[in-house]
């Protein structure tokens, strides 16, 4: 497979061309541990892309040469040591970069498979639910590349890869400092728009050898559904949006929990999924497209003429009825008795009680800690009692493990309103997570949740500075199996490193 694939240059790559001088040959061993053993291809900047094995620990790695080194390099592998800070299932891994002066290269998983750009030029473009669900994959991964404070900038068809497993991960980031939050998510949009099409929009998301959009006498692309059938409405509207500069984008979080309700209603051909509902920023004020004022306007008309059929039905009857009286204690009240049509107050969400049996920390990729006993004291409502995690050296659980969380078992599927999380101190990024199994308490039951559970829409209030509350259910659905995850720890009070105790978890709902 191609392992990187074309995406924009960046200023580095845009100050002339990458020399390749002195190449390596198959059966070069770099910095005496990365023997190369096929070249796959050059990426879009000219850089070699080997297939190469780890000779210590045994296992494929890709290997992105670039001749030469030194300063000319310096974003190749600053992207690279940022990149591996976040550990993400839908990114590739980075295992090493180098710089040796006369070329420098970086070190990363051998994902294998093919990337989404090979797939649809040898299958034509996806269907909807495949298209969905491999966006879904990417803006999980943004998510977690935004919540470090960093920018991808250089999410495309070559780098998104498609495992043989079915895994959808995202390669190569490239971010200079033209790129953005936006642009990343932006691209969101390309990813889905060339996967239903075939064609990637140059003017929105960048240039590239992709064929461009198709598009009309103003230059605007063509929307999905008016190339091909069978694309549903309201992810034809969230791909044009995404791709639209007058609508504001959303959040990779809010965008995340949007694909992720649309994915799970792939599975029953879109039929529950309903219209788009992630929450734009409230800092600004998206520009709808057109076609959506006209709907709107169109919608306002019909209650309009609505509206004064019936006010004049109402003042026709009124002229032809006998007045009615009111009572102190009941004004409005038909002295006819006509029966009380209020709709009842919705159900107040109440606490649900969790005992020591329903929750258990997840603990990806090994588990078998030895504080997995902890969980009990997240639940027993005695704020002096904790899981504590261990002390790491880094914030990110010291760059070994996605995170650490408590699994909640409610017995039962149940609409759910909240879930709130006190915490020995603030400082803590963590998420919602939910699936529908618990998959053993082992090791791999652990990296099966992992792989499968989907991340709710990141809405949080934080009522003082040690609780977080999420509100992120959809009051549609039904929910068992609840994660609460830790992805990122604070600095400890004492004694160095990065820790923190979790001391209650209170879940609401109905």
């Amino acid at each position: 497979m191609t392992q990187v694939g074309e995406g924009h240059e960046t200023a580095a790559d845009a100050d002339g061309p990458v020399m390749t001088f002195g190449s390596p040959t198959v059966g070069e061993i770099l910095a005496e541990r990365y023997q190369l053993e096929q070249h796959v291809n050059d990426d879009s900047a000219g850089r070699q892309v080997w297939r190469g094995i780890d000779v210590i620990l045994r296992r494929p790695v890709a290997v992105v040469l670039r001749y030469p080194g030194g300063d000319s390099a310096a974003e190749m592998l600053q992207a690279a040591v940022d990149a591996s800070r976040v550990i993400h299932p839908n990114l590739v891994g980075v295992y090493d970069a180098i710089d040796e002066g006369s070329r420098a290269y970086v070190v990363r998983e051998w994902v294998e498979g093919e990337s989404l750009r090979e797939l649809v030029s040898t299958d034509g473009p996806l269907d909807p639910a495949r298209a969905t669900a491999i966006a879904h994959s990417i803006a999980d991964a943004l998510a977690a590349v935004h919540a470090t404070g960093m920018v991808h900038g250089n999410v495309h068809p070559g780098t998104t890869l498609i495992g043989d497993d079915g895994r959808v991960v995202l390669a190569d980031a490239r971010a200079d400092s033209a790129d953005n939050v936006e642009g990343d998510i932006r691209a969101i949009g390309g990813i889905l728009y060339f996967a239903l099409t075939g064609h990637w929009p140059h003017s929105e998301v960048g240039n590239s050898a992709l064929p461009d959009a198709n598009r009309d006498a103003n230059g605007s692309p063509a929307a999905p559904r008016q190339i091909r059938a069978g694309v549903p409405a309201y992810l034809d509207d969230l791909t044009m949006d995404l791709l639209d500069t007058r609508v504001a984008v959303p959040e990779a979080d809010s965008l995340t929990a949007e694909l992720a309700r649309l994915d799970a209603s792939a599975e029953e051909d879109y039929e529950d999924a309903g219209p788009l509902r992630f929450t734009q920023s409230a800092t600004t004020e998206p520009v709808r497209s057109t076609r959506k004022i006209i709907l709107g306007v169109a919608a306002l008309v019909v209650i309009a003429v609505i509206g004064l059929v019936f006010g004049i039905q109402a003042i026709s009857d009124s002229g032809n009825s006998s007045p009615s009286t009111t009572t102190e204690a009941g004004a409005g009240s038909n002295t006819g008795g006509s029966t009380d049509d209020t709709q009842a107050p919705a159900p107040e969400p109440k606490k649900i009680p969790l005992t020591a049996d329903m929750v258990r920390i997840v603990d990806p990729p090994d588990g078998g800690r030895d504080d997995t006993g902890e969980a009990k004291y997240t639940v027993d409502g005695d704020d002096e009692t904790a899981w504590e995690t261990q002390r790491f050296k880094q914030a990110n659980f010291g760059n070994f493990k996605p995170g650490m969380g408590v699994l909640i078992d409610l017995g039962t599927a149940r609409k759910l309103s909240e879930v709130q999380v006190e915490m020995s101190q603030p400082g803590v990024t963590m998420d919602i997570r939910t699936g529908t199994d618990d998959f053993g308490d082992t090791s791999a039951g652990d990296q099966k949740i992992m792989d499968t559970y989907k991340r709710l829409g990141d809405t949080e209030t934080v009522t003082d500075g040690n609780r977080k509350v999420f509100s992120v259910f959809d009051p549609d659905q039904t929910y068992r199996y609840v994660l609460v995850f830790l992805t990122k720890l604070p600095a400890a009070d004492e004694g160095g490193g990065f820790k923190v105790s979790v001391q209650e978890i209170s879940v609401f709902g109905y």
